[in-house]
């Protein structure tokens, strides 16, 4: 593997990135689009790029993931794609009747310059977009940013083409979910209910990407969040956007649009996060928290003390999105567990600014990078310089795993080489718990396989 070629000198690099810590845009702006009830996503570009974009969301979720495209041609790279994309939005009602058809863009439409937005309106004008039918759109160039970019877009698009501000408020409180799997947004409803709060969540991809098979296709699962609701989401007496990278855009743009105000906090990840997310939406929801709720926060703390002497100390290697490493890296702190190496191809200082301020103090050793030259590479070359005890990421972190004799636990997006992430939580504090049994049944395999005879112990 090429992997194993990775040098342990390590050389400052300006332009080359190695094994990229991300995907690109438009991958998050579909899956953001599949949050919504009865909509179709469409890549206004090449089929090349569309199928990639769908065979990425695929082989994650193992789903099929449906999905139109503009076919660019030769012709339409050069001169561009409107009359691409007006005959497409035609077709698509015509055939495929979709509620909702969500644009976005790609490399090349971005490079020619298309106006989605005007194109659109011309579809409008010219009478291709039926009544009570929308078409949104988003911008997502794929040479900048990441798929939490194109993610973020696409949700801030949502509020620009749905959420309506009619003077009198709803009395609901609107969730903004960042990019987590089905199951977690199924958890953060199940806590919501719990507390008696009234909701709107979205995007919501519950039962759309986690579907059970029923022997009948459906192309627009019962899923998603319905388009009254969104459009009620102007009249919400305040949002709760949970992941800064992946929300922070929309709820900004929900509060400029409709006077809807908002508070943006970590994904409910670990202890401590869980625990602002909860005050948070308890305030903002005016609303108590239950007993329950508080049980199973006990568990997950119990179960932290109990294994403590599994945890302490333990050094690990994290990549993937800034809105699930933050969290993550403060849970672990509070395992006692040392994050040394972190890195994330999504861009932004902010980033970087909360490690150091979160981190340094107490893992004075630690490494991170973000953005430009934060590669695999780059963390290859940190741990073969000085190892770690686990692993924490998304598939391709297989091969340093293999190559160092790691433990390695997958999270993030996307995992291609397991099953279970679309229907396991690992946001509150039950996904909390499912994170810790994760990291103890990896570290006690690992320590069981090397174990000699008189240490191969039958009670943990």
């Amino acid at each position: 593997m090429l992997l194993r070629h990775t040098s342990e000198e390590i050389k400052e690099r300006t332009s080359l990135t190695i094994n990229p810590a991300k995907t690109c845009q438009p991958v998050g702006a579909m899956y953001a689009a599949l949050g919504v009830h009865g909509c179709l996503p469409h890549s206004h570009g090449s089929q090349g790029c569309c199928s990639y974009h769908r065979s990425a969301l695929t082989r994650h979720y193992k789903e099929p993931i449906m999905a139109a495209t503009s076919s660019f041609t030769e012709g339409s790279s050069v001169f561009g794609g409107q009359s691409n994309l007006l005959q497409a939005i035609e077709n698509i009602f015509t055939i495929y009747e979709p509620d909702v058809i969500a644009v976005h863009s790609t490399c090349l439409s971005e490079t020619i310059g298309d106006d989605l937005t005007q194109i659109i309106e011309k579809a409008r004008d010219g009478g291709k977009i039926p009544e009570g039918k929308y078409v949104i759109h988003c911008n997502t160039p794929s040479y900048v940013g990441s798929h939490v970019t194109g993610y973020a877009n696409m949700v801030t698009g949502i509020v620009n083409g749905f959420s309506k501000a009619t003077g009198t408020k709803n009395d609901k409180v609107n969730l903004i979910s960042g990019w987590v799997e089905p199951s977690d947004m199924k958890e953060v409803k199940r806590i919501a209910n719990l507390m008696g709060a009234k909701f709107t969540l979205f995007p919501d991809t519950s039962d759309v990407v986690d579907t059970p098979q029923t022997g009948s296709y459906e192309m627009y699962p019962k899923g998603g969040t319905k388009v009254p609701d969104l459009i009620a989401t102007g009249d919400s007496k305040a949002t709760l956007a949970f992941g800064k990278w992946a929300t922070e855009d929309a709820a900004i743009k929900l509060e400029n649009k409709c006077k809807v105000p908002y508070e943006v906090t970590e994904l409910p990840i670990g202890v401590r996060a869980t625990d602002r997310f909860i005050m948070q939406l308890s305030k903002l929801a005016e609303v108590s928290i239950p007993d329950a709720i508080t049980t199973e926060r006990g568990k997950l703390v119990d179960m932290i003390t109990d294994m403590q002497q599994y945890l302490h100390g333990k050094r690990v290697a994290l990549w993937g999105d800034p809105d699930q490493l933050i969290p993550l890296v403060e849970f672990l702190l509070d395992m006692n567990m040392k994050p040394v190496y972190i890195v994330s191809g999504t861009p932004g200082k902010k980033m970087h600014q909360k490690l150091e301020d979160m981190l340094l103090p107490i893992v004075p050793e630690a490494k991170f990078q973000n953005g430009q030259g934060a590669d695999m590479y780059l963390l290859h070359q940190w741990i073969k310089n000085e190892g770690v005890d686990l692993l924490i990421g998304n598939t391709y972190g297989k091969y340093i795993s293999r190559d160092e004799n790691t433990p390695f636990l997958r999270m993030g997006f996307p995992i291609l080489d397991r099953v279970g992430h679309s229907y396991f939580p690992t946001l509150g504090y039950m996904g909390g718990i499912r994170i810790l049994e994760k990291i103890l049944d990896l570290f006690m395999d690992k320590q069981d396989l090397e174990a000699s005879e008189s240490e191969f112990e039958l009670v943990m």
